[in-house]
């Protein structure tokens, strides 16, 4: 199987499953003597681990990650890191009756036609789990951006039709739904009450803003910082749209309004008026805050009878077992953080040959 990596200087590999014996991502790029520890990349997983609440799968995994290389003395040394998390609470057999059936709304079909073979506990690669690896390696591209004062943060905008109506950023932390509107993560979990009660599921979007990215980060053709974000958060399973600045709205808006004018601070620097491009400019980053959403389905495992079909030519009805999210969005607020983290940090590194000045002041200093 190809499409494991992404990334060209800072880049990752995922690899691992669902039910089998653990997960994990070896990280290539990082630049030696960056501070990183255990706690750095805990704090993350902690983010998404199951089991944290009546809204995620009960899934008891403690998630606990392990720095097989790359780091010595707290320090990064410039090798590849390898991360690993061992599984622990594995119940295929919850996933027996799914052998030969093709769940609605899943990558079963789609899989068994490509490979013609596929691991069916959990979804195997296709699972949620598998992006425990991104966000082990998000950890590292935040703690490097950090270091370039970088702020990433991803919470969630909306689940189903309930949306934040205001913006506390220390509410993010302190409700299940990762929503910064403590009105609004209330009346989602009230929704999200009915949703399981009816054995259903919800959707919603995520949005992420990055704060204090610098102007000049990205490419002005195929390596867009906009199309590579898209594309990271894209190949997030169940995000079926991502949105830049205005996104959508922009198609039904004059050029005089979408248009974002420039003017100089009173610290001399050149500013927008407006930001409608959401930070990004030609597919290079314009030195405002760059805001971008991610839009995501309901849960496809619902425990509702559904109408489908199996391997052996016959029509059926199956009902889906096991422990599932009755919503996605909140544990994928940190994927989607880190997928942004990780786009900027190679852009930021790609960037730094753009001009000579910035080799000589590398080599000639």
């Amino acid at each position: 199987m190809s499409g494991s990596t992404f990334g060209k200087l800072f880049r990752i590999t995922t690899w691992g499953e669902s039910h089998g014996p653990g997960l994990g991502v070896v990280a290539d790029g990082c630049p030696a003597g960056l501070p990183l520890a255990v706690s750095d990349i805990q704090a993350f997983l902690d983010r998404r681990k199951p089991g944290q609440s009546p809204f995620a799968t009960a899934r008891k995994e403690a998630d606990q990650v392990e720095i097989l290389s790359g780091v010595f003395e707290g320090r990064t040394t410039g090798t590849p890191i390898s991360l690993l998390v061992r599984n622990q609470d594995q119940r295929s057999r919850d996933y027996g009756n799914l052998a030969d059936a093709y769940r609605p709304g899943h990558a079963d079909y789609s899989f068994d036609a490509k490979y013609g073979f596929r691991d069916y506990r959990g979804g195997g690669r296709s699972s949620g789990r598998e992006t425990l690896g991104r966000v082990a390696a998000g950890a590292i591209a935040c703690k490097i951006l950090k270091q370039l004062n970088i702020e990433v943060q991803a919470y969630t905008r909306s689940i189903g039709p309930v949306e934040i109506q205001a913006f506390d950023s220390s509410q993010i932390s302190q409700n299940p739904l990762c929503m910064p509107d403590s009105q609004a993560a209330a009346k989602a979990q009230e929704y999200l009450e009915v949703c399981r009660k009816k054995q259903d599921s919800a959707g919603g979007v995520i949005e992420c803003r990055i704060q204090n990215c610098p102007p000049g980060a990205g490419e002005p053709v195929f390596e867009k910082l906009d199309a590579n974000l898209a594309k990271a958060v894209m190949s997030i399973g169940s995000v079926k749209a991502v949105e830049i600045g205005d996104g959508t709205k922009a198609a039904y808006a004059l050029g005089s309004q979408n248009n974002d004018g420039f003017c100089y601070g009173e610290n001399g620097r050149l500013a927008k008026t407006s930001n409608h491009a959401g930070g990004i400019l030609g597919g290079i980053s314009d030195g405002s805050q760059i805001l971008l959403r991610a839009y995501i389905k309901p849960t496809p495992s619902i425990g509702q009878p559904q109408n489908t079909a199996d391997r052996n030519g016959q029509n059926i009805s199956l009902e889906i077992k096991g422990r599932h999210d009755p919503v996605i969005v909140p544990r994928a607020v940190v994927v989607v953080e880190s997928m942004a983290a990780l786009v900027l940090t190679d852009a930021l590194l790609c960037g730094m040959s753009a001009r000579m000045d910035h080799l000589k002041k590398i080599w000639n200093p």
